[in-house]
């Protein structure tokens, strides 16, 4: 709901606020004096184009701003949440025009681009002029109109949910085909992988063991050399280093036999010769066990070989294979099982796309029959309105389909089914419906967005309805019809009307009249909010024109009480 709009330098208004409350607030004035200002003040907040010719001439720049109460609508709520702005109990919006033409918008104190502010704008106010035409002008908004209407909102949230299944079983079985393609390659890459390393049959410690058999290959000769040297050094050659110390431990035994303190002397030379030739008799071992073997160096030397180039492949090390190997035996019994997913995720496709067919179909039944019965309801307010021969038809359509949207025989399917719907409207007899955008007269249009209006009363998102030259072309009896009907739209939304009958005016529950005068040779104009008195004042200038009587006032004070 808006509570306040503020101008400044706005055309040829210099600076104006006005306060709104709830229910119907008209606006009266003479011709002229700037009543369609407010309109235009309006459209700006709600991310209309802004030019130089708004800003009031030898100011600097305009600025229009307006206050909207957030309380009763918890969608714009959420839309300014995930615009990052708020949460608020407030709106604030405001637009700055510069003399050249620049203009910045501000939502809740932040700067935003005049897009973002027609994002957020939805549904905060609804114009209906010959110039202004939005909410109920767009055919994006209709089907949730119709829907709303035919009570048919607990059907198409289920429909919303089906969608929300099936793009999701859609998106799986999307994934699967696109992996499908190089499955038979990655399968084919992953065996070679597993049988590769299973081939070599590597140990942990293997590596290791491999590179100080080669080493003792490579050097056998002289390893078998140094050893048998050794050997006959410390035991089988004349006068070896055994031979020596046997001969010394037998004279310590000897001498340990007059001395009792060498005994231990002695056994431990006795053990040092044993010890000394078991060493020498394992360095012969040795000796005749290392012989060259070139056939089996060639072996070790290539099974060396296959595990670094491995290891280059799969990682570093012999435990980086044997990883990537649990790994590539994890990953292809997974693709083995590939088959058996696909087949799953199809089922689950179809299931979702026949439950979405089913409850695509069945609304869009439902929706023939509502359209019906709306076009029927709005066709006879229109012809309350002074609009007789006027008939309008709810023209419901399958969305065309395109190559990678989610279709249903043929046609697209949304989150709301496959229909797309239209308001449509004959204004005379005999002529073609045609959307309501293509109606020329502003009167008309204007009626007709109020009989659509009356209709659909509690049903809109907009918290405000605007109505400009809703009287154009009627008068007395049709005039007051089009009061009460504004009356009844104000029940469930903010209604603003510009009017110029008095039978309108007398409907409203606030009165502002604006005014047009001259200060120091410059044209202003004023708005002001009427006391009871001045309203009766102005309802019989509305009524006798200049001359004002006191039958006129009488007649005037007649009207409101019998609005009221």
């Amino acid at each position: 709901m808006l509570t306040c709009l503020r101008v400044r330098d706005f055309a040829i208004i210099d600076s104006l606020e006005v306060t709104l409350g709830p229910g119907l607030s008209v606006v009266t004035g003479q011709t002229g004096a700037g009543k369609s200002i407010l309109i235009n003040a309006l459209s700006l907040l709600l991310g209309g184009r802004a030019n130089p010719d708004m800003v009031r001439s030898g100011a600097e720049s305009a600025e229009v701003e307006a206050c909207f109460d957030l309380e009763q609508d918890a969608a714009l709520v959420a839309r300014l949440e995930a615009a990052g702005i708020g949460p608020e109990e407030e709106l604030i919006v405001r637009r700055v025009i510069s003399a050249n033409g620049r203009s910045r918008a501000y939502i809740n104190g932040r700067l935003a681009t005049s897009t973002q502010l027609a994002e957020v704008a939805v549904g905060l106010a609804d114009i209906s002029s010959q110039h202004e035409h939005h909410t109920l002008v767009d055919p994006k908004t209709h089907l949730d109109y119709l829907d709303a209407h035919a009570r048919l909102l607990d059907s198409r949230t289920e429909m919303t949910r089906a969608y929300e299944a099936l793009a999701l079983a859609s998106r799986a079985l999307s994934e699967i085909r696109t992996r499908e393609q190089g499955r038979l390659e990655r399968e084919d890459l992953l065996r070679f992988q597993v049988r590769e390393i299973d081939e070599l049959g590597i140990a942990v410690d293997e590596e290791s063991v491999l590179r100080d058999e080669r080493e003792r290959l490579r050097h056998a000769e002289k390893l078998s050399g140094t050893a048998g040297r050794a050997e006959d050094a410390l035991y089988t050659a004349d006068g070896a280093i055994c031979e020596a110390l046997g001969k010394i431990t037998h004279e310590i035994d000897e001498a340990a036999r007059l001395d009792s303190s060498l005994l231990k002397i002695a056994a431990e030379l006795s053990k040092s010769r044993v010890e000394l030739e078991d060493v020498a008799r394992e360095l012969g071992r040795y000796a005749r066990s290392v012989t060259s073997d070139a056939e089996r160096l060639a072996e070790v030397e290539e099974r060396l070989d296959r595990l670094n180039r491995l290891k280059r492949k799969y990682g570093g090390s012999v435990e980086s294979i044997l990883l990537h190997r649990d790994t590539a035996k994890a990953e292809l019994e997974t693709l083995e099982r590939f088959e058996e997913e696909r087949e799953r995720l199809a089922r689950i496709h179809v299931e979702a796309l026949n439950n979405a067919r089913q409850l695509a179909k069945t609304l869009s039944e439902k929706r023939r029959a509502g359209a019906k019965k709306l076009g029927v309801a709005i066709t006879k307010e229109l012809r309350s309105v002074g609009m007789g021969d006027a008939t309008v038809e709810v023209a419901l359509a399958a969305w065309d389909s395109r190559e990678g949207e989610l279709a249903i025989d043929g046609a697209r399917v949304t989150a709301t089914g496959m229909d797309r719907a239209e308001f449509l409207i004959a204004p005379n007899l005999g002529e073609e419906a045609r959307p309501i955008h293509r109606i020329a007269s502003g009167g008309e249009l204007s009626r007709a967005m109020l009989a659509i209006k009356r209709v659909l009363a509690g049903l809109g998102t907009a918290g405000l309805y605007v109505f400009d030259e809703v009287d154009a072309g009627v008068g007395g009896a049709v005039a007051e019809v089009i009061a009460q009907k504004l009356k009844e739209v104000s029940k469930h939304h903010q209604v603003l009307c510009i009017t110029h009958l008095p039978q309108i005016a007398v409907y409203g529950d606030t009165h502002f009249h604006v005014a047009k005068e001259v200060v120091k040779d410059r044209t202003r104009s004023t708005i002001t909010k009427l006391s009871n008195k001045e309203r009766r004042e102005e309802i019989a200038r509305m009524l006798g024109g200049l001359t004002i009587t006191t039958k006129t006032r009488a007649a005037a004070a007649e009207m409101l009480r019998a609005a009221h």
